[in-house]
């Protein structure tokens, strides 16, 4: 998704214009517009036209509408969108007023506005914008004294770092200089996986090297994170996968990428995590009950205790179209992350959300157990839900 222009006031109210670049953008697109959105988008109108003879016909005229909108549909197999609306901008073929319906499509600009713009839509954007929020896949390409830390998308391969180090050869009796050069570069390496690689969003870190670099290159890694207790390597080790590659040139990484044992590793990334987050939830549910809760009553208990973890939540209640409704799961998240929670917003469309769609949407695992609420606030809860 490409950004065009953002103006928001200080209350949040405003408008942007995007441009869709890839399917998954009108999936982006869908959960960004809400009834009553301004919609403003070029769009085929069917125009009856009479001629200085008196005969009528009928032409498909493109224009531009601005429609507040009423009804969005949306087609998860073509990823296609169409938003009905009336038409609230004076228009020369258009009545204010008259019905229309807007097809959004891939690379046609949109501008859209809102009378308030909350965080999770605007979380929505800047993920839908930033490339690296759709690399799944991480790679380091390496050879002596040469590294590409890159971030793999659908679409593209970013080098997020270039490290190049001079190694000095080993000479006889005299290999100090050279394991001393050799331990400097694996160290910057070490730093740039570190600062690039955002580990909440990518799921497998490809290291790729002729040789033996690559075994070296990770014993260290690790030898380094246990001796100075670095949480954040040690907790994702099992993301690294090792493969060949003929040099450590970005170019090399398309030989890696295609090695079937990656390839099976890769399929689908960002759903595994999601299903590995309800699958935690899923063992503290049953072993540790006190810790688990779902529904929206149970779980903002459970936030009021500043007790949660990781909020698991479906996209779809964001698409909620009681304004109140959906303000207060925009009120829950805000409210999870200020108090240093982890927050995952499943999409409705994979399978993991659809588990958790049947679980009311919304469920939270517990740093600690907290009661169990009355039976009467439950009623009320599944009332809401």
């Amino acid at each position: 998704m490409k950004l065009v222009r953002k103006d928001l006031e200080k209350d949040n109210a405003g408008q942007v214009t995007l441009i869709p670049e890839e399917p998954e953008d009108m999936w982006h697109t869908y959960n960004l517009l809400q009834v009553g959105d301004s919609l403003r988008a070029s769009t085929i109108r069917k125009v009856q036209t009479e001629s200085s003879t008196g005969s009528v016909g009928s032409n498909r005229i493109r224009t531009t509408l601005t429609l507040c909108v009423e009804t969005i549909d949306f087609d998860s197999q073509a990823c296609q969108l169409r938003v009905k609306g009336t038409n609230i901008q004076e228009n020369e073929y258009v009545k204010m007023g008259a019905y229309h319906t807007i097809e959004l499509e891939p690379n046609r600009q949109f501008t859209l506005a809102k009378k308030q713009w909350d965080s999770v839509v605007l979380e929505r954007i800047e993920q839908a914008c930033d490339p690296a929020w759709n690399a799944d896949v991480a790679a380091v390409v390496m050879q002596e004294g040469l590294a590409h830390v890159c971030l793999v998308t659908p679409s593209m391969t970013l080098t997020r770092a270039k490290v190049e180090v001079n190694i000095p050869r080993k000479r006889k009796g005299n290999c100090s200089q050279h394991d001393r050069a050799l331990e400097r570069f694996y160290e910057q390496v070490v730093q740039a996986i570190q600062r690039h690689i955002n580990f909440e969003v990518v799921k497998c870190v490809l290291v790729a090297s002729p040789g033996f670099v690559r075994e070296q290159f990770c014993d260290y890694m690790f030898q380094q994170a246990v001796k100075t207790d670095n949480k954040l390597l040690l907790e994702n080790r099992s993301k690294f996968l090792q493969v060949h590659s003929s040099s450590g040139h970005k170019y090399a990484l398309k030989e890696a990428l295609c090695d079937p044992a990656v390839t099976s590793r890769l399929s689908d990334t960002k759903a595994a995590g999601e299903v590995k987050a309800l699958d935690d939830f899923y063992k503290m549910l049953q072993h540790e009950p006190d810790r688990a809760f779902y529904g929206l009553k149970h779980v903002e208990k459970a936030n009021e205790a500043m007790a949660i973890d990781t909020l698991l939540i479906s996209d779809e209640l964001f698409r909620h179209q009681d304004v109140a409704t959906r303000a207060r799961y925009v009120k829950l998240v805000d409210s999870v992350r200020e108090n240093m929670g982890t927050v995952r917003i499943f999409s409705s469309l994979h399978v993991s959300g659809e588990q958790l769609g049947q679980l009311t949407g919304v469920a939270a695992i517990l740093r600690f157990p907290v009661a169990e609420i009355s039976d009467q606030e439950d009623e009320s809860s599944s009332e809401e839900d």
